[in-house]
């Protein structure tokens, strides 16, 4: 019953999914050239809003703990497990005091109204996975701008998502990059939670009813650290608050 329910209501979200990109495509181009990149941002902020009200179109919740207190006027290493495309609005949204850049692969930076323009002009880093030069020059300028800029970074280390939401194991080369280019970061460790369910019968229909929760952890300062140390202190700290 449940899988037969999310068929009108998929159709009914991607209708409204794809108008919100169409709409919000001209505003993020008025924004950021009149404007500039503050305008820009305020702009993709909204813009991710709007996504997670589609995506309350199919019953789905969210549950943001945040607890701490973290600085904005410092840059941030957000990391966290990933299970969906779609732990990416909520992250925008819920931490957008933190000015947060992704990292993505380079086919996503065209062909996407609003999405791909933010991508190519908000900051983020595009990477193409068979090029590892390019990848790590790309990471490498993403990190000097955060430094400087005083800017975040999202990184999901396990590569791919989990269609299961079990999780992956952390591929380390990225953090360590972004370690090194941002020595001044706070690294913030998420664990998610159920975002993986959104598509569980696959793209069509989308899963329905889905509780997301993203839990947010306690700030690591990264100066002074080991970074393989670290980076297996985070690993286990998200992995320990998954449940499947």
């Amino acid at each position: 019953m449940r899988k037969i329910l999310a068929y009108p209501l998929t159709v009914i979200y991607f209708i409204f999914f794809g108008l919100t990109l169409v709409v919000f495509h001209p505003i993020q181009w008025i924004c950021l050239r009149v404007f500039g990149y503050k305008a820009h941002k305020i702009s993709v902020d909204w813009l991710n809003f709007f996504l997670l009200r589609c995506l309350n179109l199919l019953g789905t919740r969210f549950s943001f703990n945040n607890p701490h207190k973290i600085p904005t006027n410092r840059p941030c290493i957000i990391v966290a497990n990933h299970q969906s495309m779609y732990d990416i609005p909520p992250i925008i949204w819920y931490m957008r005091k933190h000015h947060a850049k992704f990292i993505s692969k380079k086919e996503l930076g065209k062909g996407i109204p609003s999405i791909s323009f933010n991508l190519k002009h908000g900051g983020a880093a595009l990477i193409d996975r068979k090029d590892p030069d390019q990848a790590l020059k790309a990471i490498q300028a993403l990190a000097a701008s955060s430094e400087q800029n005083s800017r975040s970074v999202v990184i999901f280390p396990e590569g791919t998502r989990s269609r299961t939401g079990h999780p992956k194991k952390f591929q380390t080369g990225g953090l360590k990059v972004l370690f090194k280019g941002i020595p001044s970061a706070l690294v913030v460790p998420i664990s998610i939670n159920n975002s993986w369910k959104t598509l569980r019968y696959g793209k069509f229909p989308m899963g329905i009813g889905t509780h997301m929760k993203f839990q947010v952890h306690e700030p690591i300062e990264l100066k002074g650290k080991d970074h393989d140390t670290l980076i297996n202190q985070i690993e286990e700290t998200i992995s320990k608050a998954i449940t499947v």
